[in-house]
C-alpha cells in the first residue's frame, strides 16, 4: 500500500543529509540497508534519526560531529532521514523496542541490540556541546576497546 504521507524533497534535505555524511555516517534509506548496518556482530553502531527541525540542524547534527571526535567512538554510523526515507526510519523504530518515536534521535547499538537512546527532548532542552557530552559518555560506556 503507498504512503499516504509526502516525502520531503530531496534537493530540500540533500544539504541536511551532508551534515552527518561529513562525518562518515552512512546513509540507510531502506529497511534492509537498516538491517546490514545493524546485522548480529555488527560491533557497536550509532544511528541517528535526521529531521528538517531547528534542533537537528543546530543542535542534534553539529553535536554528533562534536562526539565522534571522541576516542572512543562506534564501529560505525548509520542514518535515516525523517520524511524522506519513511520506511527505513520505520525499521530503526522497531528496533528499539520501548522509546516512543522522535527525530531528531540518536540510538547506539551492540551487535544490533539497543543499549543506549537519546530522544528529542532530550535534544531540543540542551545546546550541541551538552548532547556531544551525553554521547561521548555513552561511547565511553559501550565503545571503549577492551584492553586484554
Amino acid at each position: 500500500m503507498e504512503s499516504v504521507f509526502m516525502r520531503y524533497p530531496e534537493q530540500l534535505i540533500a544539504p541536511m543529509r551532508r551534515d552527518l555524511t561529513q562525518y562518515g555516517a552512512q546513509e540507510t534509506r531502506t529497511p534492509e540497508e537498516v538491517d546490514r548496518m545493524l546485522s548480529p556482530g555488527s560491533g557497536t553502531v550509532m544511528m541517528v534519526v535526521n529531521s528538517v527541525c531547528g534542533c537537528a540542524a543546530g543542535k542534534a547534527r553539529p553535536a554528533v560531529g562534536m562526539a565522534l571526535s571522541n576516542p572512543n567512538r562506534p564501529d560505525k554510523v548509520g542514518t535515516v532521514f525523517a520524511g524522506a526515507d519513511l520506511e527505513a526510519v520505520a525499521r530503526v523504530r522497531e528496533l528499539l523496542p520501548g522509546v516512543p518515536p522522535s527525530s531528531p534521535s540518536m540510538a547506539l547499538f551492540r551487535d544490533g541490540k539497543p543499549v543506549f537512546a537519546l530522544h528529542r527532548f532530550q535534544i531540543e532542552s540542551r545546546q550541541a556541546p551538552e548532547i556531544a557530552q551525553l554521547l561521548t559518555e555513552a561511547f565511553d560506556q559501550f565503545c571503549a576497546k577492551s584492553v586484554s
